[in-house]
């Protein structure tokens, strides 16, 4: 099970040599249940610090500097201390990709209790008719009481975005994640569906954790509220500062990661002094196996707050080939040089 994570301020308390983190890594590749954010398989650099297991998994077409962010990310939780959590669970949402209507009761039985689902909308190839019928099948399986927003990743303009939430906020959206690209389009976004009352929230993902000013979001007034994940923003103390600075509702999501890098989302949303959404954390779900016997699957609804395990069984069992883990190695070659 989870052990309780290092008291302390979340601080590297001695970086280790790129050497360490080269001789310390084992990398995985883990095949997923459904094709998710166009990947089938997800691959995993896991280190190991004196602090415990950490994880380095930037997707595969990050350039050196912004998955630099994510190594600084799995050095902080391999070599350094999370902050105290004031909260003991974290509630999370199931996450239902771009299936057809017909599979997502199979998809949402996954998600133990959960009581919210964020369900992938603006899928390339699909029809707004597609994110209907989907967000539909959510409603009907969730039934009233359930909470539902929807993650476009930026894949609509403004009045595709004004179209496509005038349909889908007739089954009662909790918000719309990254609805558009540009944090310009966000605000003009959100005059949009004010002007034409529809009552849908915005939430600012990638113009948070992929922008160079991550606190632009909230001084244009682009979002309602804002979704970090740690390792793209540099690890758990730089995820609190922005949500701090943005002075915005957060909520902490993950980035299909194994249980291992997991474990730093949920020490975030653990740290967060106020948590007023369910957490995009239930993701190992998605994953057809993971690197600990003690997975952090939601039960009842939520996940635990501690660190994870490493299974050395497990390590085995996903074991990347070796051409992979020599690829990986220079990439963490590559992104050290960007942090250094």
């Amino acid at each position: 099970m989870p052990t309780t994570p290092a008291a302390g301020p979340s601080t590297v308390v001695e970086p280790p040599a790129l050497e360490e983190l080269l001789a310390r890594m084992r990398v995985v590749a883990i095949p997923m249940r459904v094709r998710f954010r166009g990947v089938t398989v997800r691959e995993a650099a896991l280190l190991r610090g004196p602090s415990g297991w950490a994880e380095f998994a930037p997707f595969l077409e990050y350039e050196p500097v912004e998955a630099s962010r994510w190594l600084a990310a799995a050095i902080e939780a391999g070599w350094g201390r999370w902050p105290e959590p004031v909260r003991t669970s974290v509630p999370v949402n199931a996450t239902v990709p771009a299936v057809a209507a017909p599979d997502v009761a199979a998809v949402l039985a996954r998600f133990d209790g959960a009581t919210t689902a964020k369900v992938k909308v603006a899928e390339r190839g699909q029809s707004l008719a597609d994110d209907v019928d989907r967000v539909a099948a959510v409603r009907e399986v969730m039934g009233p009481g359930g909470r539902i927003r929807v993650d476009a990743n930026g894949g609509w303009s403004v009045q595709e975005a004004t179209d496509a939430l005038r349909r889908l906020a007739a089954y009662g959206l909790e918000y719309a994640e990254q609805p558009c690209a540009q944090v310009s389009e966000l605000r003009a976004l959100r005059v949009a569906l004010a002007r034409n009352g529809i009552d849908v929230p915005v939430a600012a993902d990638e113009s948070i954790r992929k922008a160079d000013d991550p606190l632009r979001v909230a001084r244009e007034e682009a979002a309602d509220l804002v979704v970090v994940k740690v390792a793209p923003l540099g690890g758990v103390a730089r995820a609190l500062e922005v949500v701090a600075d943005c002075g915005l509702p957060a909520v902490v999501s993950s980035a299909l990661d194994t249980s291992v890098g997991m474990a730093a989302g949920v020490a975030l949303a653990a740290a967060l002094p106020e948590l007023p959404h369910a957490c995009g954390l239930g993701t190992v779900a998605l994953l057809e196996g993971d690197v600990t016997a003690a997975p952090l699957l939601p039960r009842d609804g939520a996940l635990q707050v501690g660190r994870v395990e490493a299974d050395e069984e497990l390590l085995s069992r996903w074991a990347a080939p070796a051409d992979r883990v020599e690829w990986w190695a220079e990439r963490v070659r590559a992104s050290w040089s960007a942090l250094t």
